[in-house]
């Protein structure tokens, strides 16, 4: 969490003035995320206090407190996701599918790292492991069925309703708006990315869910000392593909201003 707050901090213009986001919380997402990853350190931090230093007793609340803390986390990341699905001028994000791919992308990158964490102390679970394997196939079907999404349909907004030249016919770029790229074409103007995003496509399913799948499927099996090298090599494959999943996510969006670039589709 604190690096993830860091990460924000230091992604805004001014990163002096971050204690100020966090008092916009009544119309703001981001404001709303900072607000609950703060209060989810409440929770789990004695939670965590709880199975350091008094594990075996039987400490009233203890349970409660656990589960707080895990409502606080899935709220906190469903904030995260809001933050892009309530940008109406980007289609990519702003759909039903985005808050439910990162609490289940959450769920399947949480669940790796805890199979592996219980593989290096002994104490692997195998409704643990087959639990992740369900969510695997799950975060499989999910992210073809987003991507099929995303590439079967596409923004209202067209060059001809930004421009409300449309009565005239079929609208096309004269001449750049400027010659120098601004804030907005550098954050959303990945063609390089979008030219190869079949190819990242692939190796996102393939290394954030197919491979971790088989690795965890063999570890169920085999057992023994084989688990641990396995588990963590899933944890290593799912992490690559994770991250090329979250990179595509911001490559492959396209914002309306676009449409006054020459973009032919927001």
């Amino acid at each position: 969490m604190i690096g993830g707050l860091l990460s924000s901090t230091f992604h805004l213009g001014h990163p002096e003035r971050a204690w100020r986001a966090l008092t916009q919380w009544r119309s703001s997402w981001l404001s709303r995320e900072g607000v609950m990853a703060i209060f989810t350190f409440l929770p789990t931090g004695l939670f965590a206090l709880h199975q350091l230093f008094a594990p075996p007793i039987a400490v009233p609340g203890a349970v409660a407190i656990g589960l707080i803390g895990m409502a606080a986390i899935a709220i906190t990341i469903y904030c995260t996701a809001m933050i892009y699905a309530s940008l109406r001028p980007i289609h990519a994000w702003c759909n039903g599918y985005v808050p439910a791919g990162y609490l289940l992308l959450a769920l399947v990158s949480g669940l790796l790292l805890l199979n592996a964490l219980l593989a290096v102390f002994g104490a692997t679970e195998s409704s643990v492991l087959i639990l992740t394997l369900v969510l695997l196939a799950a975060g499989l079907a999910f992210k073809i069925a987003y991507w099929r999404f995303i590439d079967g349909t596409k923004s209202a907004s067209t060059p001809e309703s930004a421009t409300g030249l449309g009565e005239f016919g079929a609208v096309r770029l004269f001449e750049a708006p400027h010659t120098e790229a601004n804030y907005l074409m550098q954050e959303m103007g990945f063609k390089i990315a979008r030219k190869h995003s079949r190819r990242l496509r692939r190796i996102s399913l393939v290394s954030a869910f197919i491979l971790p799948f088989v690795l965890i499927a063999a570890a169920l099996f085999l057992g023994g000392g084989w688990s641990v090298g396995l588990l963590i090599a899933a944890v290593v494959s799912g992490g690559i593909g994770l991250v090329t999943e979250r990179w595509l996510f911001f490559a492959e969006a396209r914002h309306t201003v676009g449409l006054y670039y020459g973009a032919p589709r927001a």
